[in-house]
C-alpha cells in the first residue's frame, strides 16, 4: 500500500486557509514550542540511535590492545611490552541481525510518524481553542449588547411606571431580565480567560502570557475557512494519516522481530583474530616479531528448555497484536472522518436556520419595543422577544464557532498538518488493506 501524496483538499498547512494571521501564528508557535512535541522529538532521536546501533552490529569490531608487565625472580627483573589489535565478526548466516536492523528501522519510522501525529493533534487543538476563544468573545459582545438594550427598556418601563401607565410588576420583570443577562457575562469571561490560558500552555508559555495579545482585538470575528472543501474523500486519503502510517510501521517491526526470533534458534558462527607485537623494551616494539592468530567458531544451543521457541511464539503474538492494532487504527480513522463530515453538514444547516431565526427575532424585538413604547402591547411580549433574540444570537455565535471547529476536526481526521517524507510500502504479509472497507 503506497500512500498518495497530500492532496489540495487536505493541505499540510490547512490553517492558512482560515486567512487569520493570529491563528497561523499560534499554530506555528505550538508546533515549535509545545512540550509534547519536544518529547516526541526526543523519542525519535532515541529510535534512530538504536537503529544505528543495530546497523553497527552487522560489521566487524576492531579493538586496540596494549600491556606492560614487569616480573622479578631472585635478583633479576625483566620487562615485557605488548601491543596489537583484536578483531571479531559474527557472520549473519541466518539473517537474525538483518532482521533486528529492519525492526529498528521500522521503529524509527514509526517514531517519526508518531511525531507527525503529535503535530497534527496539537495544531488542531490550538486552532480549535483559538476558534472557541473568538466565539466566546463574540458571545460576550452579544450579551453586553443585549444588556444595553434591556437596560434601555428598563428605563422606559420606569418612566411609564412613574406616569402611571404600567404597574411596578413590569419594572420588576425588566430588572429581572437585565440581571439575568448580566449574570451571563462573568461566566463568559471565565471561559474566555481559561481558553486564553489553554492556548498559552499549548504554545509553551505560562498561563496568561497571551492575555494582552488576544485582548488587543476582542472584536475580531471567528475565523472562517475557505468554502471550497469537498465533503467526499477517497479511502486512500486516510493513508496519509500519521497514526495509520505509524501502525503500519509497528507491523513491519513486529514482523522483523519474528524473523529475528526464528533465526536465534539456529547455530551462530564467529571469526576472531589478533595481530600484535611483543618486546622486552617499549622502544623495541618497532623491531619486534609479529604474532598473529585466527580463530573460527560455531555455537548452538542443545537444550534451552524451549526458551527459543517460546520467544518465537511471543514475537508471533506481538505481530498479531500489531495487526489488530492497525485494523483498529484504520477503523478509528474512518469514524473520525465520518463524524467530522456529519457534524460539518448538520452544523451548516443548523447555522443557516439559526441565522434566519436571529433575523426574525431582531425584527420582532424592535417592533415589540416600539409598540410597547406606544402602549399597544404589554411588557411580557417585550420580555419574550428580548429573550428570544439573545438566545438565537448566542446560538448563531456558538454554531458559527462550531462550524469552523468542524473544519479543523475534518482536516485533522484526514491527516492534514504534515507532509510524508517518503511513501512507505505496506509490511510484508501484513495485508493492511483488509482492514479498509
Amino acid at each position: 500500500m503506497t500512500a498518495s501524496p497530500t492532496s489540495a483538499a487536505v493541505p499540510g498547512d490547512w490553517w492558512q486557509r482560515f486567512n487569520d494571521p493570529q491563528l497561523t501564528a499560534l499554530v506555528m508557535q505550538t508546533l515549535s514550542a509545545n512540550t509534547d512535541i519536544g518529547a516526541a522529538q526526543a523519542a525519535l532521536l532515541q529510535a534512530r540511535a538504536l537503529r544505528d546501533v543495530s546497523a553497527a552490529g552487522l560489521g566487524p569490531s576492531l579493538n586496540a590492545t596494549g600491556s606492560a608487565q614487569r616480573s622479578k625472580s631472585g635478583g633479576s627483573a625483566s620487562n615485557s611490552f605488548k601491543a596489537g589489535f583484536d578483531a571479531s565478526w559474527e557472520p549473519d548466516v541466518f539473517g537474525g541481525q538483518r532482521s533486528a536492523l529492519r525492526a529498528t528501522e521500522a521503529d524509527a519510522s514509526a517514531a517519526a510518524t508518531s511525531l507527525a501525529n503529535v503535530q497534527v493533534s496539537l495544531a488542531a487543538e490550538a486552532a480549535v481553542n483559538y476558534i472557541e476563544l473568538r466565539g466566546l468573545q463574540t458571545r460576550l459582545l452579544i450579551a453586553r449588547s443585549s444588556l444595553t438594550s434591556q437596560r434601555e427598556t428598563l428605563q422606559i418601563t420606569r418612566w411609564r411606571a412613574q406616569a402611571g401607565l404600567v404597574s411596578s410588576l413590569d419594572v420588576e420583570q425588566a430588572i429581572s431580565a437585565s440581571e439575568q443577562t448580566s449574570a451571563q457575562i462573568p461566566a463568559l469571561q471565565t471561559s474566555l480567560a481559561q481558553s486564553i490560558s489553554s492556548l498559552a500552555v499549548l504554545t509553551g508559555q505560562a498561563p496568561g502570557a497571551l492575555q494582552a495579545t488576544l485582548d488587543a482585538s476582542p472584536a475580531q470575528a471567528v475565523p472562517q475557512p475557505a468554502g471550497d472543501l469537498a465533503l467526499a474523500f477517497p479511502a486512500d486519503t486516510l493513508r496519509q494519516r500519521p497514526d495509520v502510517r505509524s501502525a503500519e510501521q509497528r507491523v513491519s517491526a513486529a514482523l522483523a522481530r519474528v524473523a529475528q526470533a526464528d533465526a536465534a534458534r539456529y547455530p551462530s558462527f564467529s571469526l576472531s583474530g589478533s595481530l600484535g607485537l611483543q618486546a622486552l623494551t617499549l622502544g623495541g616494539l618497532g623491531s619486534a616479531s609479529l604474532a598473529s592468530a585466527l580463530l573460527g567458531g560455531v555455537s548452538a544451543s542443545l537444550f534451552d528448555g524451549g526458551a527459543a521457541k517460546a520467544q518465537l511464539r511471543a514475537q508471533q503474538a506481538a505481530l498479531e497484536s500489531a495487526r489488530i492494532s492497525y485494523q483498529a487504527t484504520v477503523l478509528t480513522a474512518l469514524k473520525d472522518v465520518e463524524d467530522a463530515l456529519i457534524a460539518l453538514r448538520n452544523d451548516r444547516e443548523r447555522l443557516a436556520r439559526l441565522q434566519a431565526a436571529a433575523n426574525a427575532a431582531a425584527n420582532a424585538e424592535r417592533l415589540a419595543r416600539q409598540r410597547y413604547a406606544s402602549g399597544l402591547i404589554d411588557f411580557s411580549a417585550v420580555l419574550d422577544t428580548q429573550r428570544s433574540l439573545l438566545s438565537t444570537q448566542d446560538s448563531v455565535a456558538s454554531t458559527g464557532a462550531s462550524l469552523s471547529a468542524d473544519h479543523v476536526r475534518l482536516y485533522k481526521a484526514l491527516g492534514g498538518g504534515w507532509m510524508p517524507e517518503v511513501p512507505n510500502a505496506s509490511p510484508p504479509g501484513a495485508n493492511p488493506t483488509s482492514a479498509t472497507p
